[in-house]
């Protein structure tokens, strides 16, 4: 990346914000202070600058309502988006993008889980390659999203409370993307997993061909022990029973080992937080050794990404071990998930998101 730097001259570089949210050349920082204009709610504080200054540097998001963060026309590609909020539970609001007029989102995803920090009750922070987190719940995003014709991002509220404040900025290039360019996508799932089927889904019924660049998980363990044995599998292109792609470890897929560092039989030895910069657990909530423990993962193939030409079906197990350490134990986990991938459009309709209810942080 950075010997490419210096052949960037020239590129048409564009930035949607509060202060511009057109993203037109010149278009910053134009509004005037007036607290009386729900438009300008966080103006009074630049009341004796004027305009120019910190007029507009936030929105309000009224709860029950959707906005538009971007509407981009023509071609290009996003580079960055940065959102934040002080609304404390990001599970309530869904971020959702739209390529080129489709009608249905290619990202549609509760704006914590999409950042990596699906925990509402545990905010922390995510250094990794293509998403960070930095204090308090600075959310970055380097995913690299073509477009052709249009870019649309809208955030839907679905909590009982304003949110006063809602930051945000998309940095995207003016360019033309080849023919054969992916779109970018990313779908949540969320399962109460059982004893009779330990088993939760991550990305199914996608259709077409793309490239499978990253997985999070949001864990909360509810039995003691263990819980990381299941296996991460990837099942391409027609695969039916048995996968082509299969992981010998939660951990192992997240790039750990030896159970996180967790050894069941000493209580001052608990799975070890770590991040990186394509794997990492940034959050082990562990203080209940016999108790629900959570879990935030994630892996990114951006190195070792994972194609497919006509389909893709991505599983991970909640297995854990029974108390005489020698069988697996299947385990009653719940899990929610994104999964983040590029396809060529058109794609399939997602299944219907899971209700505010069923998102909530346990």
């Amino acid at each position: 990346m950075l010997e490419q730097l210096p052949y960037q001259c020239g590129i048409i570089t564009r930035q949607i914000s509060a202060e511009n949210p057109t993203g037109e050349k010149g278009g910053g920082c134009h509004w005037i202070p007036n607290p009386e204009d729900p438009d300008l709610y966080h103006s009074d504080k630049a009341i004796k600058l004027g305009q120019g200054w910190k007029v507009r540097p936030f929105i309000r998001v009224k709860a029950g309502t959707t906005v538009d963060l971007a509407d981009i026309r023509g071609m290009g590609a996003i580079t960055q988006f940065f959102f934040t909020t002080n609304y404390p539970r990001m599970s309530e609001m869904v971020l959702r993008f739209y390529w080129d007029d489709e009608e249905t989102p290619s990202v549609e995803v509760p704006a914590g889980a999409f950042f990596c920090i699906g925990h509402d009750n545990h905010p922390h922070c995510v250094f990794s390659y293509p998403v960070a987190v930095n204090p308090y719940r600075g959310c970055n995003c380097y995913w690299y999203m073509p477009f052709r014709k249009r870019a649309r991002i809208t955030l839907t509220h679905e909590g009982s409370e304003d949110a006063d404040v809602v930051a945000y900025r998309v940095l995207y290039h003016l360019k033309e993307i080849p023919p054969d360019a992916a779109y970018f996508h990313a779908q949540y799932r969320r399962t109460v997993t059982t004893e009779d089927l330990p088993l939760h889904v991550i990305l199914d019924g996608v259709r077409g061909k793309g490239v499978y660049v990253g997985t999070y998980l949001c864990w909360n363990a509810f039995s003691s022990g263990w819980w990381g044995e299941g296996e991460v599998k990837f099942y391409l292109d027609g695969d039916q029973e048995f996968p082509t792609l299969c992981d010998n470890g939660t951990e192992d897929y997240f790039g750990g080992a030896w159970n996180f560092g967790y050894n069941p039989f000493r209580d001052d030895r608990p799975e070890q937080p770590f991040n990186s910069p394509f794997l990492g657990m940034p959050l082990a909530v562990t203080q209940n050794r016999h108790g629900c423990k959570k879990f935030s993962l994630y892996r990114w193939h951006v190195r070792d990404c994972i194609g497919f030409e006509k389909d893709i079906r991505v599983t991970v197990q909640t297995l854990g071990w029974w108390p005489d350490m020698k069988t697996y134990r299947p385990l009653c986990d719940d899990v929610s998930s994104v999964a983040y991938y590029y396809q060529q459009e058109p794609h399939m309709p997602f299944p219907e998101l899971a209700p505010l209810s069923a998102r909530w942080d346990r």
